[in-house]
C-alpha cells in the first residue's frame, strides 16, 4: 500500500508526468531505431554481399559529416532553449524559424562543399550516384526538428512520424532490393523515408503548436549562430573521432574491411540506443531544474550512472561469451571478422553512456561548453594520432582499438570535470 501511495505522489506532479511519457515516447522510438537496422542488417549482406554493403557503410559515413554541419549542435542548443522558454510563444517562434533558416542555408553550404569533395577524389567520384543518393538523409534531417519535440516534451510525434517512414523504407528494401544490381535503391528508399518524415513534421507543427512561419533578422540568426558555436565544434570532433574511422579505414584498406567494421558498429550502435530514451528525456528536464536544486539533480544522475553501468555490464559480458552465436544468426555464418570486431569494441556503449551522462547532462546543462568542447577536442586528436598508424598496420582490428582508446580517453576526460565543478 505504502508503494502504492508514494506512485501516486510521484505522479501527481507535472514534471514527472511529462517526463515518463517522453521516455515512454523515446523507448517506442528507439525500439524502432534498434530493430529495424538489425533487421536489414543482415538481409543486405546476403543480398548485395560485404563489399556492396561496405560501400554503403562508406557513403554514410561520408554524408554524415554533411548531417553534423547542418545540425550545427541545434539537438542540444536549441532543445535547451526550447525547454527553458517553452510557455513563451514568442521566443519559440523566434527560436523555430531562426534554426530552421540557419539550417536550410548550412544544408546548401553542405551539398555545394560535397559535390566539391566528390569530384575531387577519384575513390569517390567513381561511385558519385551513392553520395548524392545518400545525401537525402541529411536533407530529411534538416527539415525534421526533433530539438522543438524535445525541448517541448512531446516527443510522441517522432515517435509516429518514424514508425510510418522506417517501417515503410525497410518494407520497401525487403520487396525490391533481390540482387547486387538493386543496390542504389537502398540510398534511394532510406533517403526518401527521412524526407517525407521532414515534410510531414511541418503539418504536425502548424496544427499542434500553433508556430507560424516567418523571417528573422540578421542579428538574431549571429546569434543562434554564436551561441552553437562550441557545441557544432564538439559535435563535429565526436564525429570526427568515430565516423572518421570508417572514412579512413575504406581509404587504407576497401569495402570489404569497411563491411567487417561496419557490421559489428552496427550492433554496437544498437546497444549503445538502449540508453538513449532515458538521457534523451532526461536532457530538457534538467535543463529546467539544475539552476534551481544542482546538488540534488547531479545526485540523481549519478544513481542512474550507476544503475546503467550494471546493466550495462551484464550486456557487455554475455555479448562477449556469445558473440559467435550472435553473428551466426544474424548472418547464418560465423563470420570470425565480425566475432572479433565485436569483441574489441564492446566496451563503447557503456562507454557513450556516461559520456552523455557526466558530458551532456552535467557539463552543458551547467553551461560549460567550451569544457565540454575541450575535453572533445582533445579526444580527436588523440584518435587521429593513433586511427592512421593502427589502421595502416593491422586494418580493422586497428581501427576497433583506435575507436575504444578514444571513447575511454573521452569518458575520463567527461568524468574527471563533471566531478571538480563547483556548485
Amino acid at each position: 500500500m505504502k508503494l502504492i501511495e508514494r506512485i501516486k505522489r510521484l505522479f501527481k506532479d507535472q514534471d514527472n508526468r511529462t517526463l515518463l511519457s517522453s521516455f515512454i515516447s523515446l523507448s517506442a522510438l528507439q525500439g524502432i531505431n534498434l530493430v529495424l537496422p538489425l533487421v536489414i542488417l543482415p538481409y543486405l549482406v546476403r543480398i548485395l554481399g560485404m563489399e556492396l554493403y561496405g560501400l554503403i557503410a562508406f557513403s554514410a559515413a561520408f554524408v554524415y559529416y554533411f548531417q553534423v554541419i547542418t545540425d550545427y549542435g541545434f539537438n542540444l542548443t536549441a532543445t535547451r532553449e526550447i525547454a527553458i522558454h517553452r510557455n513563451n510563444q514568442t521566443k519559440i517562434i523566434e527560436i523555430y524559424n531562426s534554426v530552421m533558416i540557419i539550417k536550410l542555408i548550412l544544408l546548401l553550404f553542405s551539398f555545394l562543399i560535397m559535390t566539391m569533395i566528390i569530384f575531387s577524389f577519384k575513390v569517390l567520384r567513381d561511385n558519385y550516384e551513392i553520395y548524392y543518393l545518400t545525401f537525402g538523409v541529411v536533407i530529411g534531417n534538416a527539415l525534421l526538428p526533433t530539438w522543438l519535440f524535445q525541448g517541448m516534451e512531446r516527443m510522441k510525434y517522432m515517435t509516429i512520424l518514424n514508425l510510418i517512414t522506417k517501417v515503410s523504407f525497410t518494407v520497401l528494401i525487403f520487396i525490391f532490393v533481390t540482387k547486387k544490381e538493386d543496390y542504389l535503391l537502398v540510398p534511394i528508399f532510406t533517403s526518401a523515408g527521412y524526407i517525407i518524415s521532414g515534410l510531414l513534421s511541418f503539418l504536425i507543427i502548424k496544427k499542434s503548436f500553433k508556430i507560424t512561419l516567418s523571417n528573422q533578422p540578421i542579428s538574431v540568426l549571429k546569434t543562434y549562430l554564436k551561441d552553437g558555436w562550441f557545441i557544432f565544434l564538439s559535435q563535429l570532433k565526436i564525429t570526427f573521432f568515430s565516423n572518421s574511422n570508417i572514412l579512413i579505414l575504406g581509404f587504407f584498406t576497401g569495402n570489404i574491411e569497411v563491411g567487417y567494421f561496419s557490421s559489428a558498429e552496427k550492433i554496437i550502435r544498437a546497444l549503445s540506443a538502449l540508453q538513449t530514451p532515458i538521457v534523451s528525456a532526461m536532457f530538457p528536464y534538467i535543463s529546467k531544474n539544475i539552476q534551481k536544486n544542482p546538488i540534488l539533480i547531479i545526485s540523481r544522475i549519478h544513481k542512474i550512472a550507476k544503475i546503467g553501468t550494471g546493466l550495462y555490464l551484464i550486456i557487455i559480458v554475455s555479448i562477449f561469451l556469445f558473440a559467435e552465436n550472435i553473428v551466426l544468426i544474424m548472418f547464418n555464418s560465423v563470420i570470425q571478422q565480425v566475432v572479433l570486431t565485436l569483441r574489441i569494441i564492446l566496451i563503447i556503449p557503456l562507454c557513450v553512456f556516461l559520456n552523455n551522462l557526466f558530458g551532456t547532462q552535467i557539463l552543458l546543462n551547467l553551461g560549460k561548453d567550451r569544457l565540454f568542447f575541450r575535453v572533445l577536442l582533445m579526444t580527436a586528436l588523440i584518435n587521429l594520432g593513433l586511427v592512421f598508424p593502427l589502421t595502416y598496420w593491422y586494418s580493422y582490428i586497428g581501427t576497433s582499438i583506435s575507436m575504444v582508446i578514444s571513447e575511454i580517453f573521452l569518458l575520463s576526460g567527461m568524468y574527471y570535470f563533471a566531478q571538480k565543478i563547483e556548485l
